[in-house]
């Protein structure tokens, strides 16, 4: 491993979702981390050089490395052991023992996962992911038993929705029926509607980019307006880059909306 504490210029080092505070990326120079906002109408202007791993956060101090694998290498990966966690554990984290939340998350137009959290991350855990719809299943004792629950439900419905998903549906509404019928199969406590204020009347174009005024973001998407063309850029995507001020110079794809 190589390891430095001196980066040569800015990297992405993660990113935050806009729940309770603003999306923003997290970057990184001189071994302290700052964020860039991505309000709507931020401007960004970066061109995306050589990408390698993140390193390590803790706090305001990064720790830079030179590994290749990105966005994160072998030494910096952290594995969670509730990843794939169907209940056949002995509670190895001290918030196994909190009260837990199943749910179901809904994307547009009618994709659908379970899964589970601690009950008082409900909303702030469905925001994070950019649900459409929620709904509130069961409030259990413990970690063990929810994931237990959510094994038994994502046998049927499925337990992850990739970003490409997500990105098809930007631009679309959570089917109204079959959202209900959903909801009436599993008769939920509690049932939830998000808005991120996007206003997309046509699918954005998946990128890789950090060039463009932002529109508005969605779990950990963030959506560009580039040259008339609209872009969604997987901010998890961006981890790893060295970026350089001066947008970008590369063609891009035109949106449909670029042609209107």
């Amino acid at each position: 491993m190589r390891l430095r504490t001196e980066p040569p210029g800015v990297q992405v080092v993660g990113y935050r979702a806009r729940v309770e505070e603003h999306a923003a990326l997290l970057l990184a120079k001189g071994g302290r981390v700052t964020s860039e906002r991505l309000d709507p109408g931020t401007d960004l202007s970066y061109t995306l050089g050589e990408r390698h791993c993140a390193g390590a956060v803790d706090g305001e101090d990064h720790y830079a490395c030179d590994n290749e694998p990105a966005p994160y290498c072998p030494e910096h990966t952290d594995i969670w052991p509730c990843a794939r966690c169907t209940g056949d554990c002995d509670k190895p984290l001290d918030t196994c023992d909190e009260e837990h939340a199943v749910y179901l998350a809904a994307f547009a137009p009618d994709t659908v996962k379970v899964g589970v959290t601690r009950s008082w991350r409900l909303e702030t855990r469905l925001r994070e992911q950019g649900a459409d719809r929620a709904a509130h299943l069961r409030t259990v004792a413990d970690g063990r038993i929810a994931r237990q629950v959510e094994a038994d439900i994502a046998a049927e419905l499925g337990d992850r929705v990739r970003v490409p998903t997500k990105v098809a549906g930007l631009d679309q509404a959570v089917d109204a029926d079959w959202w209900a019928a959903l909801c009436e199969r599993y008769d939920p406590l509690a049932t939830y509607e998000f808005e991120y204020g996007l206003s997309l009347s046509d699918r954005p174009m998946a990128e890789t980019l950090a060039t463009g005024t932002v529109r508005g973001t969605k779990g950990r998407v963030a959506v560009l307006e580039n040259n008339g063309s609209v872009y969604a850029v997987d901010l998890r995507g961006l981890v790893g880059y060295e970026l350089t001020d001066g947008g970008t110079d590369r063609d891009l794809q035109s949106s449909l909306g670029a042609f209107g």
